[in-house]
């Protein structure tokens, strides 16, 4: 970081955009608990006579429980009393199935890929939708890698807002330029990129095309070279400024 004067008045941050932190999404990144969603969904549209299928669940990918559930009630009209007794029967149900959640549900790659990051000296965070990230986060045995752990509860706009992970790196105290995001759903690469944030998507070029990288699993990440990649604009001259 470098301070100088502008006619001898103002002092200006010269910020390179060098890699800082990276902030995971969890749900279908960290771990595929997707599935148990669509499930918990499932039993709920069973309950309330409503069709829902594996592509009405695609739609819900990365969204808020509230958001969720208004794409799920498909133009259904209800009482806020009744949107809060959905909601919570709805995670009750989810809560069941992932009781036995543990390690062993860590897709292929991600403690390679946790390990190598602390290597680095980055800082890690997790920036989930779901507000049981915490409750999974511990579940699968890794929550000694992130210094924060922030769900949709932390902020009103949810994905693709880009008010989660502003926050996130807000808590990190590394600015936004500076943050890598990883995630695996439209609504969360968009997020990432209207907050200024580079990002890695996880799945089909369909739905994360947006990304400034994608690859079809964690697994198949090259940090190495994204690292390089990423800090080359530091290299080059690029900067963001900061008047104080």
């Amino acid at each position: 970081m470098i301070i100088f004067n502008i006619y001898f008045s103002k002092k200006v941050l010269i910020i390179p955009n060098e890699l800082k932190a990276v902030i995971f999404d969890m749900d279908g990144v960290i771990t595929d608990t997707v599935h148990y969603h669509f499930l918990s969904w499932q039993r709920l549209a069973a309950d309330e006579n409503i069709p829902f299928s594996e592509t009405d669940n695609e739609q819900l990918l990365g969204r808020s429980r509230r958001d969720s559930l208004q794409i799920f009630l498909k133009g259904r009209v209800i009482s806020e009393a009744e949107t809060q007794e959905l909601l919570q029967r709805k995670n009750q149900y989810y809560l069941e199935l992932i009781q036995d959640l543990s390690t062993k549900d860590l897709l292929p790659g991600v403690h390679e890929l946790l390990l190598q990051l602390q290597a680095l000296g980055l800082k890690l965070a997790v920036a989930s939708s779901s507000r049981n990230a915490k409750i999974v986060i511990e579940k699968l045995g890794i929550q000694s890698f992130f210094k924060v752990i922030a769900d949709g509860s932390y902020v009103t706009k949810a994905k693709p807002a880009p008010d989660l992970f502003l926050m996130t790196a807000e808590q990190l105290r590394v600015l936004p330029q500076n943050s890598l995001v990883i995630e695996d759903s439209a609504a969360g690469v968009a997020s990432a990129l209207t907050a200024k944030m580079k990002v890695i998507g996880i799945g089909p070029m369909d739905r994360v095309g947006q990304a400034n990288w994608r690859f079809d699993s964690i697994a198949q990440i090259n940090f190495d070279k994204i690292l390089t990649r990423f800090n080359q604009a530091a290299d080059k001259g690029e900067y963001h400024l900061y008047e104080n």
